[in-house]
């Protein structure tokens, strides 16, 4: 028996031995081939591709053909599965990978139709880049086939991957829309049947489009809310039974996506140079979204006959989205300009097309989804007396996507870059331009609405009327800002306009301003600079905001005999005005001023509530700090929320609740800012993964500086996806972070490379390093 047993033992090692081996033997085998010669079908002239120690590529080409079919093949082969995640993002086809449970998210997708509209409008979208494209094509489908296994993740999901067409890459730049704007618009329909049910003097308190800390380009701040007198508006008689007094910090004020972009021009600089800061905020996740890349290949077209640029592409998009081409440097953020218009549909409305949509889900038979559709756009909402809301949003469109904006990596002056932009299918962003002469430009780049002149936008809350015809969109004669007087630019999400170009580019949800002026005065506080100021600014973790609200909490907590109030106090007597990682003052300041939003909010909104009942839909109250910083200053007793007797109980009860959530946790003095906003940036398919594994798929559990109202914008998988700071002919001295890694492959030497260094806001050189690896593309024999 103890022999049969040893054997059983031996055998039983061998095959968890050949299980292991062969699970290592297929994941390599989805590893692409980093050196050698490798024929490529297409190729009109051999092309060098090299890789620096982070992973970094330098493709060197006889042409922009060539160089983008190279470009295909290396973004196929490190990135393809996050490539194919992008498509169907914006497809809603997310189903047919990870079954049932993305089916909800397809049908939110899915009701725009964007694969139809895209093959309907393929040519707009591909313009003068149709040969590129194409070749871009053919190269991500022959890096897939010469991988010897399929990408890994579909292993896990025993899936196979699907070709890619051209189409595939416009869609590639939907997505950006799905990300950078709210596909269902909410927040204007919230704020309209907010705006119908409720006395005007409470919707303008609700609706308040700025405050003190706005920092726009054009204009001056808009300035704190005024509050109206009790005879307006008076809170006393509203249901103590509406309000819920929510006790979790933040749901009414949640993270903005967007970015910070900012120059100086060459005046402010010791030899003339203007320099160009990009960091765009988005969700974070290993591999990171962009894809480090150098391209270089001659063009006539060109400055100087050849094309050199350097910085992040996107898998999927034939181009770099944010870098420099020694000439001109650009970067990008966020405009949230008024993108989208509901329209009434009345109940039994002539004209409407029935479209089924068939979403194809892994594991169970199809689902079919009925999108109703009018002249005017997709019906999101539908009541049960047939009546409902249609939707037009700038990416239904043809030209939503236009690859135009390829042609940045010719641009020689600023006026060169302004007639890209003008062809640019992107979506609404603040352009931040720096050329070589030491010139700085702001413009509005990508597609807006064309409206009628009498049916402009109307704030954050435009329900457009049945007379408005259906707007096209463009992306010409956007407004700019050319040689700033101050020789200074900054956008960070806030409101940049004001005027007629603000009434005309309406209201999307701008941010709080804090950012934004934290950035501007930051560069009005000195007047030379280098790419080294520039980071310091980026890397900015100041509490320039909360500063005041600690103060006030302090004021709550300090003469208090409470036993709980009193161990905050003792929490918070170290105030060092920012967000560090070991700092349990920020933390409990920063619970504070969320669990006040929420209240309070709360009480604002209950009268709404309380009309609208199953209609109602959460606004997002992102210049609500306009609002609560002069009522927690004034407390005016007509404006408190119910059930509270006074302010003063308002602000003890949620200082109380606040210390009772942390005290839950463990001892107060161990609630640190960092245990808060801890690292958790992962692979997609992690959470398919039982929980012992899913760290293999994850960057380090670190604790990070920074928060959303400061420029070092850092989440635990949200944040800084990139830090350009550069000198367009003075690459070599700018600097560069990138969370999560070049390789979506976590046996490749450069999963998560360079990602310390973002965590720990070291710079690595914008220009690509010491080549380490060098593969040779050489045509294949016919």
């Amino acid at each position: 028996m103890r022999h049969w047993l040893k054997r059983l033992l031996w055998g039983v090692l061998i095959l968890a031995l050949a299980a292991v081996f062969t699970v290592w033997w297929l994941l390599r085998g989805s590893l692409p081939a980093l050196e050698g010669e490798q024929a490529m079908a297409g190729l009109q002239a051999p092309v060098s591709m090299t890789r620096d120690a982070l992973g970094v590529v330098t493709i060197d080409a006889a042409s922009q053909a060539d160089a983008m079919r190279a470009l295909g093949l290396v973004h196929a082969q490190e990135r393809y599965f996050e490539m194919d995640l992008m498509r169907r993002t914006a497809a809603g086809e997310l189903a047919e990978l990870f079954g049932p449970a993305a089916i909800e998210m397809d049908k939110r997708m899915r009701v725009h139709r964007l694969r139809a509209r895209t093959r309907a409008h393929l040519e707009v979208a591909t313009g003068s880049s149709a040969g590129a494209l194409q070749a871009y094509v053919e190269g991500i489908n022959q890096g897939v086939a010469e991988l010897r296994v399929r990408p890994w993740p579909y292993l896990l999901l025993r899936q196979a991957p699907a070709p890619w067409r051209a189409e595939d890459s416009v869609l590639t730049g939907l997505a950006m829309y799905a990300d950078l704007q709210d596909p269902t618009n909410q927040n204007e329909l919230a704020m309209a049947r907010i705006r119908a049910v409720v006395p005007p003097a409470l919707y303008a308190l609700l609706s308040h489009d700025g405050s003190e800390w706005d920092a726009p380009l054009f204009g001056e701040a808009r300035g704190n809310a005024r509050l109206p007198e009790a005879a307006v508006l008076d809170l006393r008689r509203a249901d103590p039974a509406q309000t819920t007094g929510a006790v979790t910090a933040g749901h009414l004020d949640p993270d903005v996506l967007g970015s910070n972009n900012f120059a100086v021009a060459g005046a402010l600089t010791a030899d003339g140079r203007a320099i160009v800061a990009d960091d765009m905020h988005l969700g974070l996740r290993a591999p990171n979204l962009w894809f480090r890349v150098r391209l270089r290949y001659p063009d006539a077209q060109a400055p100087d006959g050849r094309v050199d640029v350097s910085g992040f592409s996107l898998p999927g998009l034939p181009a770099i989205v944010v870098g420099s081409n020694g000439h001109v440097a650009w970067g990008f953020t966020n405009s949230y300009i008024d993108t989208a218009d509901f329209r009434s549909v009345p109940a039994n409305a002539a004209g409407i097309t029935t479209h089924e949509e068939r979403i194809r889900v892994a594991g169970q038979a199809p689902v079919t989804l009925r999108v109703r559709e009018t002249a005017w756009g997709p019906v999101l909402h539908t009541r049960q007396d047939g009546s409902g809301e249609a939707l037009r949003w700038t990416a239904q469109l043809p030209g939503a996507v236009r690859l135009d904006f390829a042609e940045m990596a010719r641009a020689a002056t600023l006026d060169e870059a302004f007639e890209v932009a003008d062809r640019s299918g992107i979506p609404a962003q603040n352009l931040v331009l720096a050329d070589r002469s030491g010139r700085i430009a702001w413009r509005l780049i990508g597609t807006r609405p064309d409206r009628a002149a009498d049916c402009p936008p109307n704030g954050n809350t435009a329900t457009a009327p049945a007379r408005c015809a259906p707007w096209p969109i463009r992306s010409d004669g956007a407004p700019a800002l050319v040689d700033p007087p101050t020789h200074r630019l900054w956008t960070a999400n806030g409101r940049v306009l004001d005027g007629d170009a603000l009434a005309i580019a309406g209201n999307g949800g701008y941010d709080l301003g804090a950012r934004g002026r934290q950035i501007r005065d930051g560069l009005l506080a000195k007047e030379r600079f280098t790419e080294a100021d520039l980071l310091a600014i980026q890397l900015d973790d100041r509490a320039l905001l909360l500063t005041r609200w600690w103060h006030l909490l302090r004021e709550v907590v300090t003469t208090s005999d409470d036993p709980a109030l009193q161990r905050l106090e003792v929490a918070t007597r170290r105030w060092d005005g920012r967000a560090g990682v070991d700092s349990v003052s920020y933390r409990v300041t920063r619970g504070f001023r969320g669990m006040l939003i929420d209240r309070v909010g709360e009480g604002l909104l209950a009268p709404a509530k309380a009309q609208l009942g199953e209609d109602y839909l959460e606004p997002r109250l992102g210049q609500f700090e306009g609002v609560l910083w002069p009522l927690v200053s004034e407390r005016p007793a007509h404006l408190l929320p119910p059930p509270y007797s006074s302010w003063d109980a308002l602000l003890v009860d949620t200082a109380r609740a606040l210390e009772a959530d942390l005290s839950s946790q463990g001892p107060l003095d161990a609630r640190t800012w960092g245990e808060r906003n801890t690292a958790a940036i992962c692979h997609p398919v992690s959470r398919a993964l039982p929980a012992f594994a899913r760290s293999w798929l994850c960057m380090p559990a670190d604790r990070l500086p920074g928060d959303r109202d400061m420029p070092r914008v850092q989440g635990p998988a949200f944040g800084a996806s990139q830090r350009m700071v550069v000198s367009p002919g003075h690459e070599a001295e700018g600097w560069i972070h990138m969370p999560g890694g070049q390789s979506g492959h976590p046996l490749s030497p450069f999963w998560g490379a360079g990602h310390e260094d973002w965590v720990n806001g070291r710079p690595t050189p914008f220009l690509p390093g010491t080549t380490v690896h060098t593969l040779t593309l050489v045509p294949a024999r016919e």
